[in-house]
């Protein structure tokens, strides 16, 4: 998947928590709310925090749909909650590789 494709299957999964995302779309959802984050900051911190708020919600469906093709829960994201240990491990499971057969399907 490139990353026209990953911004637009996010965008049309805004809010679907169910199935699974590979590690491709994921990790170019991050890169594209991150780099607008970045370009939106230096034209306004007011544009980058309406940016972020408008991209929370599929980030937070493409991390779960992840955690899902990993076999975990999307509820996992809340070890992210955790300062620096818990960022490690979600990284760590995010990057991991998919499963072939997965209880989320």
């Amino acid at each position: 998947m490139d990353f026209k494709d990953a911004v637009r299957t996010c965008f049309n999964n805004y809010a679907n928590f169910d199935g699974r995302a590979g590690r491709s779309e994921f990790w170019w959802w991050a890169l594209f709310c991150l780099l607008g984050s970045l370009i939106l900051g230096v034209v306004s911190h007011k544009l980058s925090a309406i940016f972020s708020l408008a991209t929370l919600l599929p980030y937070l469906a493409v991390a779960a749909r992840r955690l899902h093709d990993t076999d975990r829960s999307g509820w996992l994201q809340l070890v992210g909650l955790i300062p620096f240990v818990g960022w490690i491990i979600l990284i760590y499971w995010l990057a991991q590789e998919g499963k072939s057969s997965s209880r989320y399907a």
